[in-house]
């Protein structure tokens, strides 16, 4: 039941009914409904029971007449029907206290804040920025243009003595969010930057009641990097990532770490290991930058990772060793057979299409050369000079026969006289006595002259025939010699080459 005292009264009164709100939260609230010369004002308190009038007043006037005490007589059984109509819509549409509390603490905080100023009340004070980092992933890593492109995500944390607030006058709100546009923020760059920072649109920032104010957000760094592909597959990168403020002194802005060192270091958690570098530690270290301008403060981390070499060594290092054991047997064929030079021009083929397509995986860089590379480079320069010490050795025994055969014919047609019979080449080969040529014509000359003569002429072909055949064995010799440093050089450049990829392997685990 409403309880209301329907006696007109001038002046104010108090009134009670119950409430006709369905909500059960607790606010404070006020409504006016502006009648004919009738305004009444509402408060719900936070007993919740009750709806209590506090004023119901008319506007001043003289004493009132008797049509106004009419009037109020007529409008007393109408009160309860007006207050209940005003409950519910204060219960429907009036905003939420909480939320009118943080609308009103931003709008406090944000009123009379200037953005441009170091948010320090004595300007002598460091405003300190605590980093931190952590490696998300490596996207690529371009060797050719010494250039790394990793995704972080980056914290920064520093005080603002201008964004405090005590949260007890605000229904106990203890941090609230900000635009970041709105607040002054420090001029943290990466001084490796080569690239337009790519990142997502994270427009606020989150501060506590103290003044704290914690920016996190995620980046897409593409820095330079001094890469070493010496030991490909087996390298290992170490690029740094140099962060400091671009206008502020250290004595206006410092830098500290937001974590300890050790657990910066090995922190992986947030590391994807699915794509082909592997991030080994995050050191860090904090130094100060004396310049012309001024000493900044910065702060530099390491990021270390490693290659993931396996699908390299099945497709690069076991083929290679493949086609050098392949000519290496190769060796075993006779250094003046045709087919040696036939069999070595094939392997030759195969190392040049198998090199083309090396280079389109092998990271390529103007500062150092992968070893695996320079083995290939040493092999194909092996190889090539075995070929053409096996063509010079067929050359030179081909021109060796040519001219031991020809060289009795002229001897015996120099001798000779025009009218004269010739002589058989077969016959000087034959002897002179067992030879039925040699005594025919023997018989036919006549003269012991001739016979001297023929005899002469066969004595010159044999010696020259003996000294043919010692300059071949000396050459022969010589490039067996040759041929067997050859091979014993290509043997020693290989283990070389195997032991080299074994040990980096092993120090490649090891770390």
């Amino acid at each position: 039941m409403v309880e209301i005292d329907s006696t007109p009264v001038w002046g104010p009164q108090h009134f009670s009914f119950p409430s006709c709100s369905t909500t059960g939260s607790d606010f404070v609230s006020w409504f006016q409904v502006l009648g004919e010369n009738l305004v009444v004002h509402l408060d719900q308190e936070r007993s919740g029971k009750y709806l209590e009038v506090h004023s119901l007043r008319l506007p001043p006037t003289p004493a009132p007449p008797r049509t106004e005490g009419v009037l109020a007589s007529v409008m007393a059984p109408l009160w309860p029907c007006i207050l209940v109509a005003a409950s519910g819509i204060l219960a429907i549409d009036a905003p939420h206290p909480r939320n009118s509390v943080l609308h009103h603490l931003t709008k406090q905080l944000l009123q009379k804040y200037h953005k441009e100023v170091r948010p320090v009340h004595d300007w002598t004070e460091t405003t300190t920025v605590y980093l931190d980092l952590f490696v998300h992933a490596v996207l690529d890593v371009d060797a050719k243009n010494q250039i790394l492109k990793t995704s972080i995500w980056y914290r920064e944390v520093w005080n603002d003595e201008f964004l405090s607030w005590n949260s007890s006058m605000f229904d106990e709100i203890r941090e609230i969010s900000l635009p970041l546009n709105a607040i002054w923020a420090p001029d943290i760059i990466i001084n490796e930057f080569v690239d337009t920072e790519r990142s997502p649109d994270l427009p606020y920032v989150y501060v506590n009641s103290s003044g704290t104010i914690k920016n996190s957000k995620p980046i897409q760094v593409v820095s330079a990097c001094g890469l070493e592909t010496y030991a490909f597959p087996f390298d290992i990168q170490n690029c740094s990532l140099t962060f400091s403020s671009i206008l502020h002194t250290v004595e206006d802005v410092d830098l500290a770490f937001l974590r300890s060192r050790e657990d910066i270091k090995h922190d992986k958690k947030m590391f994807l290991n699915d794509s082909e570098w592997e991030l080994l530690s995050v050191s860090s270290a904090y130094s100060i930058l004396q310049s012309s301008a001024g000493d900044f403060a910065q702060i530099q981390f390491n990021v270390v990772i490693r290659r993931h070499p396996l699908v390299y060594v099945v497709s690069l290092l076991i083929p290679s060793v493949f086609l050098m054991l392949v000519d290496l047997w190769s060796f075993y064929l006779p250094p003046h057979c045709r087919a040696r030079i036939v069999f070595k021009t094939n392997v030759l083929v195969g190392y040049t299409v198998f090199k083309v397509n090396m280079s389109d995986e092998v990271p390529r860089s103007a500062g150092s050369v992968p070893l695996i590379g320079i083995f290939f480079t040493v092999c194909i320069a092996f190889l090539v000079l075995s070929l053409f010490k096996s063509i010079l050795l067929v050359r030179f025994l081909h021109d060796e026969r040519r001219s031991g055969q020809e060289w009795p014919l002229s001897c015996l047609q120099g001798d000779t006289d025009a009218d004269g019979p010739t002589v058989h080449p077969r016959a000087q080969d034959a002897g002179v006595t067992g030879s039925p040529i040699c005594q025919e014509h023997q018989a036919q000359a006549g003269t012991l002259k001739e016979v001297w003569s023929q005899l002469h002429s066969i004595n010159n072909h044999l010696r020259t025939q003996d000294q043919a055949r010692r300059q071949e064995v000396g050459w022969l010799t010589l490039l067996y010699r040759l041929d067997r440093l050859l091979f014993r050089s290509y043997l020693v450049m290989l283990g070389l080459y195997t032991v080299t990829l074994c040990s980096l392997w092993a120090l490649w685990s090891g770390l």
